[in-house]
C-alpha cells in the first residue's frame, strides 16, 4: 500500500455564511485549505484511477459558494463530507476554513476552523 497526501491551499470564494444579517446580505471572502490522505497504490498513470484534485477544488468551491450556514464549523464539516465522497481512495480529509473578515469586535488577521474526518 502506498499512502500519500494531496494538499490544496487557498481555495477562495465570496459567500454569505454567518449569523449576522450583514454577513448573509453582503457576504465576505472565505478561504479553504484541504489535505487529503489518499491511497496512491497504482501502477497506472491514468487520471481516472487517481484522485483528481481539479474535481476536489471544484467541489470545495461549490460547497463554499452554496447554501449559507451560520457556523464555519458546519461549513468545514460539509466540505469534508463532500471531499470524502469524491473517491474511495480518499481515506481521511482535513479541512480548514478561514474567515479573515469575521466580525469578532477586535482586530485580527484571521479566524479559522479545522475539521478532520475519516472515511467510513
Amino acid at each position: 500500500m502506498t499512502d500519500g497526501q494531496i494538499t490544496l491551499t487557498g481555495i477562495r470564494a465570496h459567500a454569505n455564511h454567518g449569523v449576522l444579517a450583514s454577513e448573509r446580505e453582503l457576504g465576505q471572502p472565505f478561504i479553504v485549505d484541504a489535505t487529503l490522505d489518499v491511497d496512491m497504490d497504482t501502477d497506472s498513470d491514468d487520471l481516472t484511477e487517481a484522485v483528481n484534485y481539479a474535481t476536489v477544488a471544484q467541489q470545495v468551491l461549490n460547497v463554499v459558494a452554496g447554501e449559507p450556514v451560520n457556523l464555519i464549523e458546519t461549513l468545514a464539516g460539509r466540505i469534508a463530507d463532500t471531499v470524502l465522497a469524491i473517491s474511495p481512495r480518499v481515506r481521511c480529509v482535513e479541512i480548514t476554513v478561514h474567515k479573515p473578515h469575521a466580525p469578532v469586535g477586535v482586530t485580527l488577521d484571521d479566524v479559522a476552523v479545522t475539521c478532520r474526518k475519516e472515511a467510513e
